[in-house]
């Protein structure tokens, strides 16, 4: 209970640094809400295999409890159901990145479809991504069908709350877009942090040092070339003077 209890805490701290981090942008999305679209995964070329794969497993399941305890049959009756509410929801899903998180939505029809709908809305703060993990199971292979499941890192979590999503038409290119932009956030942090750096110590009257980080690869060999060789340089110099100075004493 606690767990879970915690784990709901994380997700409205999420929410609210996110909707905080938004409103600093002032970037708007559609409905209202306030954020910016980087990349959107797609579903619709992968509805049928879904429903496909989902209605074998769904079947699967069914002969199985048919063989132990008979209520097989029901499953089996209630399969038409079943596929509504799984074209429904399939058909409902969105998935998009945004400048600070990662949006899922996704509305679908109860069990009986004539009792309403349920909607949820996941989100997933971009600095909170360890991985994007694509798996693919046994029957998923026969169908083309793929998982995404995205670990999240620097908060508690059980792993079976990892949100988990299937029918990605591309798993991979939404996965290195996610990771691009990840990685684009962090250089930008890292850029800010180095131009706070220069101009706090520009207005201290010292002349800012360039740290290692901010220098390109290849300048930066040729730097540690060039220390190399002075360091040798000043070794010499020091073996010279020293040979001087035995040479003086010896006289």
């Amino acid at each position: 209970m606690e767990t879970r209890d915690a784990v709901v805490e994380i997700e409205s701290l999420e929410e609210g640094l996110l909707a905080s981090q938004s409103k600093e942008n002032g970037d708007f999305l559609e409905n209202g809400e306030e954020s910016t679209v980087i990349y959107t995964a797609s579903f619709q070329e992968m509805e049928e295999n879904f429903i496909k794969y989902q209605t074998l497993v769904w079947v699967l399941y069914s002969l199985l409890f048919l063989l132990a305890w008979g209520a097989g049959v029901l499953m089996l009756l209630y399969l038409p159901v079943r596929r509504f509410i799984l074209h429904k929801d399939f058909r409902s899903r969105k998935l998009y990145v945004t400048r600070d998180a990662i949006v899922y939505k996704v509305t679908r029809p109860v069990a009986f479809p004539c009792f309403g709908v349920l909607k949820k809305e996941k989100y997933v703060l971009l600095p909170t991504v360890k991985d994007i993990v694509i798996e693919q199971g046994y029957l998923q292979s026969f169908f083309g069908v793929y998982s995404v499941r995205f670990e999240n890192s620097g908060v508690r979590r059980p792993y079976s709350d990892d949100l988990q999503i299937q029918g990605i038409t591309d798993p991979t290119t939404f996965r290195k877009a996610v990771l691009i932009h990840i990685s684009n956030m962090k250089t930008e942090a890292f850029s800010r942090q180095v131009s706070v750096l220069e101009r706090a110590q520009t207005s201290m009257g010292v002349h800012p040092q360039v740290s290692g980080d901010a220098i390109p690869p290849g300048d930066l060999g040729l730097l540690q070339k060039l220390d190399e060789v002075q360091t040798s340089i000043m070794r010499v110099q020091k073996l010279i003077k020293k040979q001087q100075s035995n040479v003086q004493s010896v006289d």
